[in-house]
């Protein structure tokens, strides 16, 4: 247990250096740091001193251990676009992503996982072809014309529920949500909603493909054998070896939703980081989009690491057949 969890650390560490490695190369050949905060007008000797002051005259591999260093300690410089730290940026945005991805995912999982055993164990009914045929919607339509599909109906049309922004929002200290407001939550649904839908649908079909799988296996036939009921058998045995495999999916979509939330975020103008980082590229504010690439990386580094240490420890064949490595 303790090589397989250095290992995985090791194999993190690597991710992190090679992700800050193409981060820092976003300073040295997407635009030009100087001319971006002195503009044009400047004369060579005021673009020499902001060099040296930006460290930009150093060697390069000095340059990379700084920003090394300042990004392990949550620096990545001024925004070229705002003037204000990007950590600070950061701090304000990172809550209303984090919110809108956990609730997405809750959504996915606590409908996906039932409509998924669903299909599978009545596979032949009416209201399982059904949410087949809709899961299949949900994997092809993109999202942002979900999004746009939602906002025609349930704001235009009917007029229930707004379009855009996050609504009113509550401080408890440097974290602001808006979960403990009535319009905070009615500025939630939709865009969560739209997020869910992909990986809602992904998770019913991986639920009954598993599902399916196991139900043909010696030892759900030797259960039946015993005389257990058919509900032992699904979720007593059936349902446990299902989600072995679906916890792994299900973790690294959590780290999709977190990156990929762009999209939703700039449809209905959540203020989150993926609307951050698409301003951010709109003005080639670099210092911004290292830091959103850096945190990402980080982000999917520690779910795929918890990912894997939870697979570790709820399939026993990896115990073994590590025990038997070592």
């Amino acid at each position: 247990m303790l090589v397989f969890i250095l290992r995985r650390l090791a194999q993190a560490v690597f991710v992190m250096l090679t992700v800050a490695f193409i981060a820092f190369m976003l300073f040295q050949y997407v635009g030009d740091p100087v001319t971006n905060i002195l503009g044009q007008d400047a004369t060579p000797e005021e673009r020499a001193r902001m060099r040296s002051d930006l460290g930009l005259d150093q060697p390069f591999f000095v340059q990379f251990a700084r920003f090394v260093g300042n990004a392990v300690q949550g620096e990545f410089g001024l925004s070229l676009r705002q003037g204000r730290k990007v950590s600070a940026l950061i701090i304000e945005r990172l809550p209303a992503t984090l919110e809108l991805s956990l609730v997405a995912a809750v959504l996915a999982l606590v409908l996906g996982v039932p409509m998924g055993v669903y299909a599978a164990l009545r596979r032949g009914s009416f209201f399982s072809h059904v949410l087949m045929t809709i899961s299949l919607l949900g994997v092809s339509l993109p999202t942002f014309l979900i999004g746009i599909l939602l906002i025609l109906v349930f704001s235009v049309t009917l007029g229930w529920l707004p379009s855009f922004g996050r609504g009113e929002t509550v401080a408890l200290g440097l974290w602001t949500t808006g979960l403990l407001t009535l319009d905070g939550w009615k500025h939630l649904i939709l865009p969560a909603v739209t997020l869910a839908i992909f990986q809602l649908t992904l998770i019913m079909r991986l639920v009954r493909a598993e599902m399916l799988e196991v139900l043909r296996t010696d030892y759900i036939k030797f259960a039946r054998a015993r005389g257990l009921t058919d509900r032992a058998v699904h979720f007593g045995h059936a349902l446990k070896n299902t989600l072995v495999p679906v916890i792994t999916i299900t973790g690294l979509q959590l780290g999709s939703l977190i990156a990929f939330a762009i999209i939703t975020e700039t449809v209905f103008q959540w203020p989150g980081m993926g609307l951050l980082f698409i301003q951010a590229v709109t003005f080639a504010d670099i210092p911004v989009m290292a830091a959103y690439l850096c945190l990402i990386a980080l982000i999917f580094v520690l779910i795929n690491l918890a990912v894997d240490l939870l697979y570790f420890a709820v399939d026993p064949r990896l115990r073994i057949s590590g025990a038997r490595g070592h």
